[in-house]
């Protein structure tokens, strides 16, 4: 991969704390629970918080304390499931993309994030308001977000209100990418054995197996395909669970090869961590499945471009966190904790290949 060629291969510093401890230390998470959606290093403050950046980081918290078993990830866990469990509307009885008093909106697919967090706590520690929450949440997508035809992506709080979809834009758009917030579903109905959740999910399936072959590159300008490489990388994590259909195994390959391409061309002028780590990620699935083989070169200048992410500058509110991305060589000023979890995941799982089989519903 030549993009990866150009990145060295960043020595690791005994200065440099962990991704956990980033997560634990930096502030990123606040007092109340809740996890902001980035750190601006330039102006040294936090983006707003976020309910789904919660529920990722609830998900990745579960992961590290399953590998670590120290209780401050588990303490850190659940503070932000209750903030989940604490931002869900009961007026309204939907889950709000933001809890600050502004003009709400919610989101089909941080909706399937936050279930996926809340149902990795569940499994964890058994408190019922997780699973509750979580199904609270996974009901509202199946009945505020459906039309006719799929499942629309924003609605506006209290009324409910279907919002028009702009399809420049992937999150205002239905496409493929939801099918990763429909593993919720498919993970309410391992759960509750409720058969609506996997239908849901098959529908959600069939649709984006459908249309996925449209999403890329779906715009001109370069930079914002990197952006659709990201939505589309949660196609392809949305497709695990089925991984071993021939339909969706094809689809894996196809979109793996794709996404490359992309990578290969649009990477030395704008890359985003989080598409390398979860390209990574769902390519050792699919060797672990046995319908692709893992290029291990390839996979050894990605694990090399990861490593590059990673700060280890004194200040705490960056050492061990994943930033965001390059544009033109530069670092951007987002220092982002779905690319750190991403990332931390699949070094990981690098770590760790060939010692155990990796879990789809760990996957952050």
């Amino acid at each position: 991969m030549k993009y990866a060629e150009q990145v060295k291969t960043t020595e690791e510093k005994s200065t440099r704390r962990s991704a956990g401890e980033w997560f634990l230390d930096s502030g990123i998470q606040e007092a109340n629970g809740g996890v902001a959606r980035y750190y601006f290093s330039d102006c040294e403050r936090n983006a707003p918080l976020s309910t789904e950046i919660t529920g990722y980081t609830v998900s990745a918290l579960v992961n590290l304390y399953k590998q670590t078993s120290e209780a401050r990830y588990m303490d850190a866990a659940i503070e932000a499931g209750c903030y989940l469990v604490r931002a869900w509307d009961e007026k309204c009885s939907a889950m709000p993309f933001e809890c600050d008093g502004r003009q709400k909106y919610s989101f089909f697919f941080d909706n399937g994030i936050i279930v996926r967090g809340l149902l990795s706590l569940w499994r964890e520690f058994k408190k019922e308001e997780f699973l509750e929450t979580a199904v609270r949440v996974g009901d509202s997508m199946v009945r505020d977000f459906a039309n006719e035809a799929d499942f629309v992506p924003i609605i506006e709080m209290p009324a409910k209100t279907q919002l028009p979809r702009d399809p420049t834009r992937w999150s205002r758009s239905s496409a493929c990418y939801q099918l990763k917030a429909a593993l919720g579903w498919y993970e309410l109905w391992q759960t509750t054995n409720d058969d609506r959740y996997l239908q849901c999910y098959r529908q959600m399936l069939d649709s984006s197996l459908e249309n996925h072959s449209s999403f890329l590159p779906g715009v001109d300008s370069e930079f914002l395909v990197m952006d659709r490489l990201h939505a589309y990388c949660y196609f392809l994590e949305g497709l695990l669970p089925v991984a071993g259909d021939p339909a969706a195994a094809e689809a894996m390959v196809s979109g793996i090869d794709r996404v490359a391409d992309f990578v290969r061309a649009i990477g030395p002028k704008f890359l985003r961590s989080d598409v390398v780590a979860q390209s990574f990620r769902v390519r050792l699935f699919a060797d672990q499945f046995g319908i692709n083989s893992l290029d291990q070169e390839a996979a050894r200048n990605d694990v090399a471009v990861m490593r590059s992410f990673q700060s280890d500058d004194a200040d705490l509110r960056l050492n061990g966190g994943f930033w965001f991305g390059t544009k033109n060589g530069e670092m951007l000023a987002f220092m982002n904790p779905v690319s750190t979890a991403f990332c931390n995941q699949a070094l990981e799982m690098w770590s760790r290949r060939g010692e155990r089989r990796f879990e789809w519903r760990a996957l952050v």
